[in-house]
């Protein structure tokens, strides 16, 4: 019988650049963000998938790194909440309706839910408000209610100017 592998190189692109680590191979992908590339905005909080606090985009589709080991996102390119800001460090739309709109509170949410959000906006750019509510609903928030997070979503897709 094989012994099983302990480590890994990986290369992975996250928000456009290019990083190549050594990763133990049961570190999940959500503590390689945040250990390994020190990118702390991707939260770590139930562990089990249900909270979407880290929440990423992978290859074009929205995961919870939680649930995925670093080294299977070896070769892949990864977007995270710090690759929403545009690239003079200003805030992004999505940033900057979720600030107008209050769309957080104490922000534990926020990053899955901005990342949902551009998610679903690239995918579907004028939602109803039951879609809005469809595409976000793998992450919870405990302190808005959601309210004002559908309605920075909304204000985005009744838009037409832009540009995720």
């Amino acid at each position: 019988m094989s012994e099983p592998v302990k480590s890994q190189t990986i290369r992975v692109v996250v928000n456009g650049r290019e990083y190549t680590r050594t990763v133990e191979a049961r570190t999940l992908l959500v503590r390689f963000i945040r250990e390994e590339l020190n990118l702390t905005g991707t939260h770590f909080g139930c562990d089990t998938g249900h909270c979407g606090s880290c929440t990423v985009i992978v290859n074009g589709r929205l995961i919870k790194s939680c649930m995925m080991l670093a080294i299977q996102a070896d070769g892949m390119s990864i977007e995270t909440v710090e690759g929403l800001a545009n690239p003079d460090g200003s805030l992004s739309p999505i940033q900057d309706a979720f600030s107008a709109h209050h769309a957080l509170q104490c922000g534990f949410c926020t990053p899955g839910m901005m990342l949902a959000t551009k998610y679903l906006l690239e995918h579907n750019p004028h939602p109803t408000e039951e879609e809005i509510r469809r595409g976000i609903k793998g992450n919870l928030c405990r302190c808005t209610g959601y309210v004002n997070i559908v309605k920075a979503i909304q204000s985005l897709a009744n838009n037409e100017e832009v540009t995720l």
